[in-house]
């Protein structure tokens, strides 16, 4: 997993992550409808999100296999719980969804603001929409998917 600031990229990124990144720093997101955004056909695409942020209980882990996840905050904070799948316990796999489902408990926690942005590579399982310090709120967020290149 990689947590950095948009506008202080300075470590090296692969091809998609820039391309996501770049496209973040270069389009007003905060615009853009709820739903799913093609940017480079099934290489690169992003899911606006919105939702409101609650107790870990209530929240679930995921990874995926064959993208990664590039999440942009745009309002709102929102704490991602994180661990690396090894240490979780495995509950199946949805390929149509790219979603590997599992249980366990967090290892990190990084707080999300606009400005942030974190990468989720396939080892990397994480819990989203966590309500930071217990304080619910609204928040909306971009989430690049970018693929994996086999």
């Amino acid at each position: 997993m990689i947590f950095g600031q948009i506008d202080h990229i300075e470590q090296p990124l692969s091809h998609g992550v820039k391309a996501a990144l770049d496209f973040a720093s270069s389009h007003d997101l905060l615009q853009f409808e709820k739903g799913s955004h093609e940017i480079d056909g099934e290489n690169l695409f992003v899911n606006i999100v919105e939702y409101e942020t609650t107790s870990p209980k209530k929240r679930f882990w995921e990874a995926h296999k064959d993208y990664l996840d590039v999440h942009v905050p745009l309002s709102g904070e929102e704490q991602i719980d994180l661990n690396f799948i090894s240490n979780m316990e495995i509950k199946g796999y949805e390929k149509a969804s790219d979603f590997v489902s599992m249980e366990g408990n967090e290892n990190a926690s990084v707080i999300m603001t606009p400005g942030t942005y974190l990468v989720c590579d396939p080892q990397d399982a994480h819990r989203t929409a966590v309500a930071y310090k217990g304080n619910p709120q609204r928040i909306k967020k971009a989430i690049f998917k970018v693929k994996i290149d086999q």
